[in-house]
């Protein structure tokens, strides 16, 4: 160990990388390596997303397609299996109505819920939800049930 390879301790000297605009000394003064002109030389330019040099960008030369309904009704599905699940793992009884499925996470307080009819039934419950179809509506009368709409 003598002068000759001190060197300091790994990982506390970082590189900065190079010193852009700092005169024409450093090397990298001038035009700062920006080039001339041009929009990406100018301090505050900002590209849009989807620019493409002005050539007529993607999503403007695609054609519109489809249709939207304003007045779609979207509904968050619960399935009978998961009912079924809740029930054997004994976190519900003999009732499930919409603040339960929103305190066990299956529905959102401003979602409407439908109950779905993948699965089978085999306790006797009443369940209240926004909309049944009509084979969850079967499984749940055909079990002894109830199946009442909001």
């Amino acid at each position: 160990m003598d002068l000759s390879n001190l060197k300091p301790a790994q990982g506390s000297v970082k590189s900065q990388g190079k010193r852009i605009g700092r005169g024409q000394g450093s090397g990298k003064g001038g035009t700062a390596t920006r080039g001339h002109k041009g929009a990406k030389s100018r301090s505050g330019y900002s590209k849009k997303v989807g620019f493409e040099g002005g050539q007529m960008p993607l999503q403007r030369r695609v054609p519109k397609f489809g249709f939207t309904n304003i007045n779609r009704k979207e509904y968050q599905g619960v399935n009978l299996d998961v009912i079924q699940q809740l029930v054997d793992d004994k976190i519900i009884n003999d009732t499930l109505d919409f603040d339960t499925l929103v305190e066990l996470g299956l529905a959102g307080k401003n979602e409407l819920v439908k109950i779905l009819g993948r699965g089978e039934l085999k306790t006797k419950l009443s369940v209240t939800a926004h909309k049944f179809t009509a084979t969850a509506k079967a499984a749940i009368e055909a079990a002894g049930g109830e199946a009442v709409t909001l």
